[in-house]
């Protein structure tokens, strides 16, 4: 005689006991927090602004203001369209020095003070190939801003000290 058969059941899920409960909670938090941390601190596009020199040349900056930026600069580009370069923020005025670790050209260097007047200018600093690395600066008197263009441009833009340069910063 063939008894009724039975389908196996399912293995039933433990019940959630709270400590279970706890921790899938937290999980879950965990990957909303991650997930809008990500969402709402995404970088954002390179901002571009227009230095003006006097000379009736103008030139395309990258705004360097975050401290990897600030750190490495136009390091590890292999090259740089003419008429384009760095506008280094820095937080407060004062006799900032820079090198040129890993770049890979030669650049022209231009101090600017918090009036927007140029008060130093290095010409054709060279990438450093090897530690240690030669430093750039400080500026005879406190500056604001530095400005890295490819070599040559201090030439060709007659770039001179206590010259007003104009641009306009959107914070």
């Amino acid at each position: 005689m063939v008894r009724g058969s039975k389908k196996p059941r399912a293995a039933a899920s433990p019940p959630l006991t709270p400590n279970r409960k706890r921790i899938l909670f937290l999980a879950l938090m965990s990957l909303l927090l991650i997930s809008g941390a990500l969402l709402f601190n995404a970088p954002k596009d390179t901002e571009i602004i227009e230095v003006r020199f006097p000379g009736g040349v103008n030139l395309q900056a990258e705004v360097a203001e975050t401290p990897e930026k600030l750190l490495f600069g136009l390091a590890f580009r292999e090259t740089l369209p003419d008429d384009c370069g760095m506008i280094f923020l820095f937080e407060e005025s004062g006799l900032h020095k820079v090198w040129t670790k890993q770049y890979q050209f030669n650049v022209d260097l231009i101090w600017v003070n918090e009036s927007k007047h140029v008060v130093h200018i290095v010409e054709t600093a060279v990438p450093c190939v090897g530690d240690p690395c030669e430093w750039y600066g400080p500026p005879p008197e406190r500056a604001r801003y530095l400005i890295e263009a490819n070599s040559g441009f201090v030439d060709r833009a007659e770039v001179a000290l206590g010259q007003e340069l104009v641009f306009a910063l959107r914070l």
